[in-house]
């Protein structure tokens, strides 16, 4: 298994090189050369397993021998036993053909655990075998931050910076990131938004000899090994549906912003599991829906939301999706996201468009309409939804066929956004561990958004000097 830049001038790298590399080399995002095939009959037999054994059947395909069998299972092992469930993303029925996935029972009760416990492991693993420190930088709308501080805090060998929008997240994603005390932690509230952080952290990825002179890693989903262990929940779920309704497609609809776990569910489609429909949930901030409907990706204008982790502009997984829709051209590609570049804007042509709508469907929640959402499915089913996963049912409603049995993956556990309920009318019991929170302290610097001030922080957290 071999993968390749979607701009072309990175080629042939294995799977480890992938994972280290994060960005490509030449600004472009990494993608397997050829998507594996599972033809029907493994479908079927890998209906049978557990997460775990499911997780290291499809990752087997793009690990392809080089990390030992038995070794990637302890890995996948060690890095699901911190789930609070022991199906690691239970599917619950909430009404007819109509099912919710939840994917909030890992540490930091974020969809985001599922990839970053694994990431954080492997990263631990590759740290061990080489010797070398590794240094993480990203970038989060709220809850890659503090999956990725807990995927990682305490193990040898690693550092890590995390960027967030200073006062643009919620309050308990804010405490899960900031009150971690540990020296290899380093928190950095940014005066801008999610973007302007995505933006410094390609930028100062795309300095190779910077890249390299401090070891710099991505945690981000711009990291293809974020793209490949959310895959693994869209084949748990299709399996879990269908042995129930007896249908033999399933549509998914996805609440996303930086369009990766929506990606991961075009992957798996790719990879032959007859997914239906699959629908793109944005909030107000919906660049995906007005594409995906016109066939123009441009940002607006920012806007801050009752679902924050969606209140992004420019979607860093995009560039992978277009690199498939211009039939993996990286010419084309490359060719498009400079246009982008100098222009703020990328047109697709009618056939491009026709083929889009083929892979998508979308719907732009507003405010109001998130709210509701969650009002009326806890008053009728006593389910209560996160603002995300709101945004996720109200596009199911409006994109989905009567007769189409559709899953929501629910991204986040509502005790997260109690802001969002609160507005509801509705009291919600905190989980222990989000309790607690609220009496550590804090240790977080608020920065602006500015490259050259996230070098010299940096600088300090790995203990460089400027010389």
């Amino acid at each position: 298994m071999n993968f390749v830049s979607t701009r072309g001038n990175v080629s042939e790298i294995g799977f480890i090189d992938t994972v280290l590399m994060g960005l490509a080399n030449d600004g472009g995002l990494l993608v397997p050369e050829k998507i594996p095939q599972i033809p029907a009959e493994k479908l079927q037999a890998m209906s049978q397993l557990t997460y775990q054994e499911l997780a290291y059947e499809i990752f087997s395909y793009y690990v392809d021998g080089e990390i030992p069998d038995n070794e990637l299972k302890e890995l996948i092992e060690k890095s699901y036993a911190t789930f609070r469930h022991p199906e690691v993303t239970p599917v619950q029925k909430v009404k007819d053909n109509m099912y919710v996935m939840e994917l909030f029972h890992g540490p930091t009760f974020a969809f985001k655990d599922i990839a970053l416990q694994f990431l954080g492991n492997l990263y631990s693993y590759v740290s061990k075998k080489t010797g070398e420190t590794i240094h993480i930088l990203g970038a989060t709308s709220g809850d890659t931050g503090a999956s990725a501080i807990e995927g990682v805090r305490g193990k040898e060998g690693i550092r890590i910076c995390i960027l967030h929008p200073h006062g643009k997240v919620s309050k308990v994603q804010e405490l899960q990131m900031t009150t971690v005390h540990d020296e290899n932690v380093l928190n950095l509230a940014i005066r801008g938004t999610f973007d302007d952080g995505q933006r410094i952290i390609k930028e100062l990825f795309a300095d190779v000899d910077f890249k390299n002179k401090y070891h710099l890693r991505a945690i981000n989903s711009i990291n293809f090994v974020r793209i490949l262990a959310q895959t693994v929940y869209y084949f748990y779920a299709y399996f879990q549906v269908t042995k129930e309704t007896g249908e033999q497609k399933v549509n998914f609809s996805v609440p996303t912003g930086n369009f990766g776990d929506i990606f991961a569910g075009y992957l798996a489609k790719k990879m032959g599991l007859p997914v239906g429909k699959l629908i793109v949930a944005t909030n107000e901030n919906n660049i995906l829906e007005r594409f995906i409907q016109d066939g123009v990706y441009q940002p607006g204008e920012f806007r801050s939301t009752y679902s924050p982790s969606m209140d992004i502009q420019v979607a860093s997984n995009f560039e992978r999706y277009l690199y498939y829709l211009l039939d993996e051209n990286p010419s084309a590609a490359s060719a498009l996201m400079d246009q982008f570049k100098s222009e703020g804007k990328i047109v697709v042509n009618e056939e491009q468009l026709r083929q889009v709508k083929k892979d998508f469907a979308a719907h732009g929640v507003a405010g109001e309409e998130c709210l509701q959402t969650i009002s009326k499915y806890y008053a009728e089913s006593k389910y209560l939804l996160d603002p995300h996963t709101a945004c996720g049912v109200a596009a199911y409603e409006t994109c989905n066929e009567p007769n189409e049995v559709c899953v929501t993956l629910a991204t986040a556990h509502p005790a997260k956004f109690n802001e969002s309920i609160e507005r509801c009318d509705i009291e919600q019991t905190f989980p222990e561990q989000i309790s607690a929170l609220f009496d550590k302290p804090q240790y977080q610097e608020v920065v602006d958004a500015d490259n050259d001030e996230i070098v010299r922080q940096l600088e300090k957290l790995f203990s460089f000097s400027n010389s």
